[in-house]
């Protein structure tokens, strides 16, 4: 197939030649066509010459592997669509994925979007509450899961009449199976050549990602099927993908990273992913690359160090010779990390920056351009991406000033909403620009420099907490009056949370009490949102009106200095 868009052999180049318009072309789209995600990502491959390709290649925990062709992965996605729809499944219902990275995560994935349903991918780690919390805001009708999460969903089943089937995947013996169960076994199941793709158009919803929420209601970020353009080529680009590379994303596609470059921007460049459903070790992982001769890996800094602290002998073990490009993505890379990769690995790993709002890579350090350590690079091509002022959401004139990233509106993998909460949404845009969360600066050379969030959301290990639905749940402990959560700066995850907590009349501050609040909230949330932290104080940090002020715990925990118009008591 002609490309009129080649890898970015040229940042420069590609800034002065790049349009929206060309990406559109070279899929094959024009303005007004139908357009989906799943369409593209498994069909368009096979009339290309791709069908006995491998798509998938996945690897359980014991070591055993499955791979799916482009074309197995068509008909197995035709073959969910149908079930789905013989349930009285319609376009436009939310269909929640439950599953840790099993091959049915990736197949249903697709199957949900060639009905014209919105897939709504869930981390596997939740806890009942969480889980609870998502379901009900989505008002899903199906949800997707395994034998080993059935627990979770029984659990808060009576107060879901909204849910209406419950597909578990790996259950075969019906007698097993409760009210609204039914079994839907990609292995049994019969793949089915034929199936009538729902025509979405470009604003058609797609994929709804659940961000976290400072004010505790977790964000349903939706995207829309136009977003494989974005996505498309920002995996072209970022990734450096050529025809043969076999791209492991390490993120879970319940994530914008683990779903925009873990899923849809390599299958829509017709690339093979590979998938390692098993625990991190160092062993694990430079097996699985070496077995299965990985050349573009995507990952996230705490991984990266992790594997920096067990020494040259351990990556001296494998045979890593397959590794092209490497890149990470959700929290800043240090000069370190950059320095020990080119070293270890021949090749440095690349910094990049997005947001689950923006759908795909905004800032990136690509494989053409000279690396500063430390830098989250320079904006993608075609987008236009200021530091703003503060206050006044304006661009600043200087450079090397540090301000609010504010990106200009109008890219194809831009969000289109927040589900339930119009406000939130329009709150994100002032002034003719997407307002991010996070500070920056721009140096000289017009490299990005992250400095640090603008809000509460807690960053550990590139998983972002809203601190607003680990405080609802920790006050449903028995013994809590009052709690707020932060981030406290950690060496190995960047920030895990800790939990200042003002304790009922009646109950005095013990380590049995913090580790009932610890347990209590890795079961209702997850392990992640689990303080690592408590400490017991008289009074929170409050505004006159009652408002807990986090920001002041936050400066205080961070030695920063404290913002003198806050308005708030320390508490400490």
């Amino acid at each position: 197939m002609f490309k009129y868009m080649n890898n970015m052999a040229s940042y420069e180049d590609a800034i002065k030649d790049f349009s929206w318009d060309l990406v559109e072309k070279e899929l094959g789209y024009r303005d007004g066509n139908v357009i989906n995600i799943a369409e593209y990502c498994t069909d368009r491959n096979c009339r290309m010459g791709k069908g006995g390709k491998k798509a998938l290649i996945w690897q359980s925990e014991d070591g055993k592997v499955k791979t799916y062709t482009f074309n197995e992965l068509r008909m197995l996605s035709n073959s969910v669509s149908l079930y789905l729809k013989s349930l009285g499944i319609n376009p436009g219902d939310r269909i929640s994925m439950f599953l840790d990275k099993v091959p049915e995560l990736f197949i249903g994935f697709l199957g949900i979007l060639k009905l014209g349903a919105v897939a709504v991918p869930l981390d596997s780690s939740f806890g009942s509450e969480s889980l609870f919390t998502r379901l009900n805001d989505a008002k899903t009708r199906v949800i997707i899961t395994q034998k080993k999460h059935l627990p979770k969903v029984r659990s808060i089943l009576k107060d879901m009449d909204f849910l209406e089937h419950i597909i578990v995947v790996d259950e075969h013996h019906a007698e097993n199976l409760k009210e609204r169960e039914f079994m839907c076994n990609i292995e049994t199941c019969e793949p089915i050549n034929e199936c009538h793709v729902y025509p979405s158009k470009a604003y058609t919803p797609s994929v709804m990602l659940y961000t976290a929420g400072t004010s505790g209601k977790p964000k349903g970020v939706q995207h829309v099927h136009y977003s494989i353009i974005s996505q498309y080529i920002s995996a072209k680009f970022v990734l450096d993908l050529k025809e043969d590379d076999v791209v492991w994303c390490t993120v879970s596609p319940d994530g914008v990273t683990g779903s925009s470059s873990g899923i849809i921007g390599p299958w829509a460049n017709g690339n093979t992913i590979c998938v390692l459903n098993a625990p991190f070790t160092p062993d694990n992982w430079y097996s699985f690359i070496e077995k299965h001769k990985v050349s573009v890996w995507y990952t996230v800094p705490t991984f990266i160090r992790s594997l920096m602290k067990e020494g040259e002998e351990k990556e001296n073990k494998y045979n890593l010779s397959s590794l092209r490009v490497l890149a990470s993505i959700g929290e800043p890379l240090n000069p370190e990390e950059v320095e020990w990769s080119e070293k270890v690995f021949g090749t440095a790993f690349h910094d990049t920056f997005l947001q689950t709002e923006t759908g795909s890579v905004m800032i990136g350090n690509y494989p053409c351009m000279k690396i500063k350590p430390g830098s989250m690079g320079k904006p993608f091509p075609g987008m236009e991406i200021v530091i703003l002022d503060p206050k006044t959401n304006t661009p600043v004139k200087n450079r090397c000033v540090v301000g609010k990233i504010g990106i200009r509106p109008g890219w194809p993998s831009m969000f289109r909403g927040y589900l339930n909460q119009e406000e939130a949404y329009k709150r994100k845009f002032d002034n003719g620009w997407y307002i991010c969360n996070d500070r920056a600066s721009i140096d000289e050379d017009g490299y990005f420099w992250f400095v640090g969030r603008d809000d509460d959301v807690i960053n550990t290990s590139g998983y972002l907490l809203g601190p607003g639905e680990i405080e609802a749940a920790i006050q449903r402990h028995p013994a809590v009056a009052e709690s707020a959560a932060i981030g406290k700066p950690d060496e190995m995850n960047m920030e895990v949370v800790k939990a200042f907590i003002v304790l009922k009349k009646g109950f005095t501050p013990s380590k049995k009490i913090e580790l009932e609040i610890m347990e209590f909230i890795r079961k209702k949330i997850s392990a992640l949102a689990m303080p690592k932290e408590i400490e017991f104080i008289g009074k929170l940090p409050k505004t006159r009106s009652g408002k807990i002020i986090r920001r002041v715990l936050r400066a205080l925990e961070w030695q920063e200095e404290i913002d003198p118009e806050s308005d708030s008591e320390t508490g400490k």
